[in-house]
């Protein structure tokens, strides 16, 4: 009698533990897996991803984590290939097995871990890789894209230019799926604002291509009034380099989308060439709000370095995921993207919203022009104009007609 009473009092309390309050979830470890180039040069943009992402996680495990669980992570390197990077996604979801995924600079890789994510059902946030199809033609319920987009790069870049008197253009940049989508929408865009513009021409390099000189040589001999430069996270910092070594901003204006980001600056010092026109969504120094500098110091603190653009993705996707799964109530990953849809999160750089219809983050773009500054042993921006995050995103309906194609 004394042995069964005894086991039933066991019975009892793991009973008890078991149906408490909570005790389901607390139970529970939420894991994230990221996949993304931590080799060569796309990492001075990735590893603040990486940063900004685990800043915000250990404060809230610190603080009992979410709904009683604590978030995980572990990252994978694609060395900027896709087939690397389609085969880390794989072996998070069927080995590691990950509740979320998230990462990915190069775009061609995004897309085909957004295909994975579909079929799998997992949420996969996009934290660089800038394709406007991850949200407009190829978009679906489990892929977020918190960077801007092509489109909307595309549109801002364009805004900029229009209010420029340059009129004969050359469009120069990687040969892959960003560099084309970048130079597409751009030009695109530029043409409904500025009709009279003209394409004198395009020059198209291989990803990782060691020599721009011929390229900035036959783009000279063309005599374009300006010049579009659509690269990518491993083309940025080596054309920019090729064209302060060429003096090629001394002889014509270029805009280069994020020639202005502390990611492609900093690691050219003061070697980098002035006046160029860059846009990025985000500054250190700009806009000088309260939460913006809260957010420089926290993480300088952490790291001993000023935040990049990629920290900003980083704390969002935290963000987002830390507030959806609260919102919810519940660890389901249906619950979860059904809370995140149209939700709005106050940022270092204001309120940003990851618009329901089509899953992409709202973010403000702010265009300048590269100069030296004193204080700084690296280029800033300078006179820089903000475009907001509603402005320079694609409309709707341009997003059901890339989708009903």
């Amino acid at each position: 009698m004394k042995k069964h009473s005894l086991l039933a009092i066991c019975l009892c309390a793991v009973l008890a533990l078991l149906l408490a309050p909570g005790a389901a979830l607390a139970a529970k470890t939420i894991k994230v897996g990221i996949v993304d180039t931590y080799s060569g040069p796309p990492s001075t943009y990735t590893n603040d991803v990486r940063d900004g992402f685990k800043l915000e996680v250990d404060k809230v495990n610190a603080a009992g984590g979410v709904l009683g669980s604590r978030i995980e992570f572990v990252t994978r390197d694609d060395k900027f290939k896709v087939d690397l990077g389609l085969s880390a996604a794989k072996e998070l979801i069927m080995r590691e097995g990950v509740d979320i995924l998230m990462g990915t600079i190069n775009s061609a890789t995004a897309l085909a871990v957004s295909d994975l994510v579909k079929n799998e059902k997992i949420p996969f946030f996009a934290t660089f890789a800038k394709t406007d199809k991850l949200s407009g033609e190829k978009g679906h319920r489990y892929v977020f894209q918190i960077t801007e987009n092509t489109a909307s790069a595309g549109k801002a870049g364009a805004v900029g230019l229009a209010k420029q008197k340059f009129v004969k253009y050359w469009i120069a940049g990687d040969d892959y799926e960003y560099g084309h989508a970048l130079a597409e929408d751009l030009w695109k865009n530029l043409k409904k604002l500025k009709p009279e513009v003209e394409l004198l021409g395009q020059s198209w390099w291989k990803v990782g291509e060691p020599d721009f000189t011929p390229y900035i040589t036959s783009i000279l001999a063309a005599k374009p009034d300006a010049v579009i430069v659509a690269t990518g996270g491993a083309g940025c910092v080596p054309f920019l380099k090729a064209a302060k070594a060429t003096g090629f901003n001394d002889k014509v204006p270029f805009y280069m989308h994020t020639a202005t980001e502390l990611s492609t600056l900093k690691p050219l010092g003061l070697d980098a060439p002035e006046g160029v026109i860059g846009s990025s969504n985000y500054f250190f120094y700009y806009p000088a709000t309260p939460a913006n500098k809260a957010f420089v110091e926290e993480f300088k603190k952490a790291y001993g370095r000023e935040p990049k653009v990629g920290a900003l993705y980083g704390y969002l996707t935290a963000r987002f995921i830390i507030e959806g799964y609260k919102k919810a109530g519940s660890l389901d990953k249906e619950k979860l993207i059904n809370a995140i849809e149209g939700m709005t999160l106050d940022s270092p750089v204001g309120p940003v919203t990851l618009r329901a219809e089509d899953h992409q983050a709202l973010l403000p773009m702010y265009m300048g022009v590269t100069k030296k500054a004193p204080g700084y042993d690296f280029l800033i921006a300078g006179d820089i104009v903000t475009i907001s995050g509603a402005d320079a995103a694609p409309s709707l309906e341009d997003i059901k007609k890339a989708r009903a194609k």
